[in-house]
């Protein structure tokens, strides 16, 4: 019998709630600075992608735990506003989103994150059942609650549902062993370089896809574009270079590279065309404040996609 799925894309990871603070220039150490401009916005690597997801249409939901403070009251209201469906969200005393300070350089639109883990609380692997990520096209994690995260690519690879994946922290322990089942990593340049041992993008790119030979391998370079390898295309990297706009702010630009991904595969599209919508997702963020309110819509991505190929 063939698997109905109820959502286009199913996040389980990290929400956060991050306190941005506009300065001038970023200050050397021991000195004193003023802040220009300052703001509450709702962030984290899952919560973020699925809200650029669902505000470019897919049909989102959202599994994790939360608490019964202010964060994570901000958090939940956050995702409702968005339409992300909230049903596998659950309360446990004491939980909450990571709480983030961001110090943005404006001069250099360059941006510096201090996060604090304490509240986080992930699912437990019980948690994450065959019926779950069933209930999804398209599986969208982080590596935060990793336990939790394997059993929930392993139910994926058993189901044929695809793994979108977002990787962080080189030296967290099993991450080989997660991205060993993960059927689309898209990890900045940094991560990529601490893993694979490889500075340059494309020789980095090229070993993470030899050890797993994945339908997509990724590695983000800002405004410098994406180098990827699909399949069994070990030694053949593709560019896709990035949008010209005028940036105005870059935090949360790879998780709404993400959520634009993920949700260009569950609407069926090959690799490239997942990777260059995303590319435009990306950019029309970019060229905005950041905040969820000011997340591309389909219609935004389609225009700058047009004008990109002029």
């Amino acid at each position: 019998m063939q698997r109905q799925a109820v959502f286009d894309i199913l996040g389980i990871g990290t929400a956060a709630v991050d306190d941005l603070l506009h300065v001038d220039h970023y200050p050397p150490a021991d000195r004193k600075c003023p802040v220009v401009k300052k703001s509450r916005q709702l962030g984290g690597l899952v919560a973020t992608a699925l809200a650029a997801a669902a505000r470019l249409g897919a049909r989102c939901a959202y599994a994790g735990l939360l608490g019964e403070d202010e964060l994570s009251a901000a958090a939940r209201e956050g995702f409702e506003a968005m339409r992300v469906d909230c049903r596998h969200l659950a309360t446990r005393a004491g939980a909450g989103p990571i709480q983030s300070v961001i110090i943005v350089d404006d001069s250099t639109q360059t941006r510096n994150i201090f996060f604090d883990l304490a509240p986080v609380q992930p699912l437990s692997e019980g948690a994450v059942t065959r019926d779950l990520i069933a209930s999804a096209k398209v599986l969208f994690i982080d590596q935060l609650g990793m336990v939790a995260k394997i059993a929930a690519a392993r139910h994926a690879r058993e189901l044929k549902v695809p793994v979108v994946a977002d990787m962080e922290w080189p030296e967290m322990a099993r991450t080989d062993e997660l991205m060993a089942l993960v059927g689309h990593l898209i990890v900045s340049q940094h991560f990529a370089s601490e893993v694979a041992g490889e500075q340059d993008p494309v020789r980095a790119a090229e070993k993470l896809h030899a050890q797993a030979r994945r339908a997509c391998t990724a590695v983000t370079c800002g405004d410098q574009g994406c180098y990827y390898l699909t399949g069994d295309a070990l030694n053949r990297v593709r560019h896709q270079p990035a949008f010209p706009v005028k940036c105005v702010e870059t935090t949360g630009c790879g998780d709404v590279f993400h959520g634009a991904y993920a949700a260009a595969l569950a609407a069926g599209h090959d690799v490239a065309t997942c990777v260059r919508q995303a590319s435009a997702a990306a950019a029309v963020y970019a060229s905005r404040p950041s905040g969820w309110e000011h997340l591309p819509t389909a219609g935004d991505v389609a225009r700058l996609l047009e004008q990109g190929t002029r």
